[in-house]
């Protein structure tokens, strides 16, 4: 019977395989989105991020009713679908002369 250490391959390649799979497993957590009745809804935070904007940008839009928002109680969401529909209204494309 062989003796296995953390010198030899084998196990350095399960220990690197298992790396590859805590940072494969870690990054789908983060961007984990849930679905309800097949629609993805993201939070402030995500919008802001989506759109390259600040907190206040998107409380401005609120107050403006540029985006559609549900509030429960504190908190705040957005439908994806309503931020892709806004950005696609709003598609201004570049005229070629």
């Amino acid at each position: 019977m062989d003796l296995f250490t953390n010198d030899n391959e084998e196990i350095i390649a399960h220990q690197e395989m298992i790396a590859q799979l805590r940072s494969r497993i870690e990054s789908i957590l983060k961007n984990y989105r849930p679905v309800m009745n097949g629609e993805i809804y993201l939070s402030g935070e995500d919008v802001c991020k989506l759109l390259h904007i600040s907190k206040r940008t998107l409380q401005q839009y609120r107050d403006d009713s540029i985006l559609p928002y549900i509030q429960i109680g504190g908190k705040i969401i957005y439908k994806e679908s309503d931020i892709q529909t806004i950005l696609q209204q709003n598609y201004i494309s570049q005229k070629t002369v």
